[in-house]
């Protein structure tokens, strides 16, 4: 079984090393300590959030502090290529469980998509505190996959504007239901089999043989509008489709986030 995992402040984990103690405090040493009920002497996981993970046992605990002796360092290597959701703003919270899902199988960035056919809109303050609530959500849920590397929301994205994530280095994948190639089959053509990286020369300049980032956009309940999708075509992005039915803008993303972790190979040990 894994350890329990508890996050540290950015940069609290720079000087650990094997034989040293590190501390943590604030909610997460509350949550060890009166959540979790952990005590000395009880192994732990502690992370950066940024691919850094120490283990070792609990030397002193309390609401107020949680004391680790490190008994070993790890800098986990980023996955590459990234994967990033553009999940498109939904009502009833489905959003949210888009993002929280995918967390747990392995993105590493999400996007908010005011896209046109949005019913919920960010504006003003509420952009804010929507955008702080992925943040938690993202948080929470690479905690509960006990992951090192904590998923990053990027800034909101509205309408025909999401065709401006394209790139030279960027592989856009569209899920519509009437795109006439599966994920699959694009992985295999602009990745080469199984996402190898032994490809052929890259059949376009977007579709390039070893990207930096792949990029799945997911609209909205009500569909991508024909101005967006227009929009992103031009732009370079595949349209691709899962399978023969149509999944809910809360589902696709994470679906096609496994697909793509199998196919990428990094479920891979």
């Amino acid at each position: 079984m894994t350890h329990h995992l508890f996050y540290a402040e950015p940069g609290g984990l720079d000087t650990a090393a094997p034989g040293q103690p590190v501390s943590i405090g604030g909610p997460e040493a509350r949550h060890a300590v009166q959540v979790m009920r952990l005590e000395p002497g009880e192994w732990v996981d502690l992370a950066d959030g940024a691919g850094r993970r120490v283990s070792g046992p609990i030397t002193a605990a309390s609401t107020t502090g949680l004391t680790v002796q490190v008994d070993s360092v790890v800098d986990e290597p980023a996955p590459a290529p990234r994967l990033v959701l553009v999940q498109a703003l939904a009502k009833g919270d489905r959003d949210l469980l888009a993002i929280q899902t995918a967390t747990e199988l392995g993105i590493d960035a999400v996007v908010p998509w005011q896209a046109e056919r949005s019913i919920v809109r960010w504006k003003g303050d509420k952009a804010a505190r929507a955008q702080a609530k992925w943040d938690a959500s993202l948080h929470a849920a690479a905690k509960q996959a006990r992951r090192s590397r904590i998923p990053s929301t990027r800034p909101l994205t509205v309408g025909t504007a999401v065709a401006e994530l394209t790139g030279p280095d960027v592989l856009v994948l569209v899920l519509h239901e009437e795109a006439a190639q599966s994920l699959g089959e694009a992985v295999d053509r602009h990745l080469g089999p199984a996402g190898s990286s032994a490809s052929a020369e890259p059949t376009s300049a977007v579709g390039a043989a070893h990207p930096a980032e792949v990029i799945l956009v997911v609209g909205p309940e009500g569909g991508i509008s024909p101005q967006e999708m227009e929009a992103l075509t031009q732009a370079g992005a595949h349209p691709v489709r899962m399978g023969q039915h149509v999944l809910r803008s809360s589902t696709a993303g994470p679906a096609a986030t496994a697909v793509l972790q199998q196919l990428l190979g990094r479920w891979q040990s």
